[in-house]
């Protein structure tokens, strides 16, 4: 090679990358600022800093956050084998001593010398092959070269998120397909009805719910009018919200008679298997959230792909910028990866990480990118990122089964899987399709 490839970020997302380039014998040269220029979120310089012991979640199979650690060890995943070395007991949890997994990634990484380490802030986007996994508190002047190359509507700074509902847990005796006036391909829109004891209920629970304060570097971050928290404009008077998002016009009850307001939730990827509820970013606590929109007509049994929230975070309107090989469609030579592109959560990042490595060392050494079956945990992950979800809907996403294709109606049987019985049929295809992928 008569270059090295740039590797822009020492959290978990580089270091992955870096590893996977370097194990196939591509020289790497990362990049990390710390501790020149440090951040809100950190503490010291080492490389994969985490914020606490458990941020690498569940690690059982059955869950979705599980099955990719376990693809994740399949392809020799930096982050996971360090993570094993020195996990803590946390039950059903991938739990670490962080300063300790902070060093052994380290060690690991830069054992390689295909790996070089360097101390500096990057401040422009590199004209020479390499990865930007920056995080989602990238420097200002890197950030200012990112919505430049990309066009500035296309670098969000303030991550308004509503919650995210799958599909299968909407109770249809309640709820309905149907957008307003009827425009639109019938399945956009799914519908929840309030009576008026039921709205007014709500918004009482709203106000009075616990709410999470902002950090130090987020307060002097206004509100847009166009992402209010849902409490906040609930405060703004009794029936703000029945005149907001929660209006009912223009729509008719199939279920029973008209409502005086309606939740409605929006198709939120290609599959239709997820769906966000439309005007619901919110700073309320997550068992605040998952307990009061459980009392919906219709969400009594939500399961919720991720809850909502709002707060500072630098990341890219990844289905519109970047290529299915997680290109900047704008500056081909660069890369991608981690928190920036639209993915939640330390394993989402490092996963992420792990493809765009593997994608440039593919291609250094003179073969096409070979994207990881859209049935596996990581497939899905990609997929939501660069072409899975709307461009207008687009979200940060944690993994979770309502990112797969859906499964089948097994052969010989009239109902769906249970929830126990779906999700171990969804490990067990992505690591068949995983293993054939291999």
């Amino acid at each position: 090679m008569d270059s090295p490839l740039h590797i822009i970020g020492g959290g978990l997302a580089g270091c992955e990358a870096a590893w996977q380039a370097a194990k196939r014998l591509i020289p790497v040269v990362l990049h990390e600022m710390r501790p020149h220029r440090t951040t809100p979120a950190h503490e010291g310089a080492g490389l994969a800093e985490l914020v606490c012991s458990n941020s690498l979640r569940n690690d059982e199979l059955g869950s979705a956050i599980g099955l990719l650690h376990e693809e994740m060890r399949r392809l020799d995943s930096l982050i996971l084998s360090a993570a094993d070395a020195v996990k803590v007991p946390a039950g059903g949890a991938l739990a670490v001593d962080r300063q300790a997994f902070s060093a052994e990634v380290e060690k690991r990484l830069l054992a390689l010398p295909q790996v070089t380490l360097l101390r500096e802030e990057v401040t422009e986007l590199p004209s020479l092959p390499a990865i930007i996994a920056s995080g989602p508190l990238t420097s200002d002047a890197l950030a200012a070269e990112l919505a430049k190359t990309t066009g500035s509507d296309h670098l969000h700074f303030f991550d308004a998120i509503a919650p995210i509902v799958t599909l299968d847990s909407i109770d249809f005796s309640k709820a309905w397909f149907q957008s307003r006036w009827d425009k639109g391909s019938g399945k956009d829109y799914i519908n929840c009805p309030l009576s008026k004891d039921d709205y007014e209920n709500f918004v009482a629970a709203l106000i009075a719910a616990d709410t999470v304060e902002f950090k130090d570097w987020e307060k002097d971050t206004p509100f847009f009018e166009g992402c209010l928290p849902i409490e906040v404009m609930a405060r703004r008077g009794e029936r703000t919200l029945a005149f907001g998002p929660m209006k009912p016009v223009g729509l008719t009850n199939p279920n029973g008679p008209k409502p005086y307001a309606v939740i409605q939730l929006r198709q939120d990827n290609a599959l239709g298997t997820l769906y966000n509820m439309v005007g619901f970013q919110t700073k309320l606590r997550h068992g605040e959230q998952a307990t009061l929109f459980r009392t919906i007509p219709g969400l009594e049994r939500a399961e919720f792909a991720r809850l909502g929230g709002l707060h500072r975070n630098t990341f890219l309107r990844s289905p519109v910028v970047l290529d299915a090989s997680l290109r900047l469609k704008a500056k081909p030579n660069i890369r991608m990866a981690g928190q920036i592109t639209g993915c939640e959560g330390y394993v989402e990042s490092a996963a992420i990480g792990l493809l765009a490595g593997r994608f440039w060392a593919e291609e250094l050494l003179g073969t096409a990118p070979s994207p990881p079956p859209l049935e596996t945990a990581l497939g899905a992950l990609l997929n939501h990122i660069t072409t899975g979800a709307g461009a207008d809907t687009f979200q940060p996403m944690n993994i979770n089964f309502g990112l797969f294709p859906p499964l089948p109606v097994p052969e010989g049987k009239r109902r769906k899987l249970g929830g126990k019985e779906r999700r171990a049929a969804y490990a067990e295809r992505a690591l068949e399709r995983l293993g054939a992928w291999l």
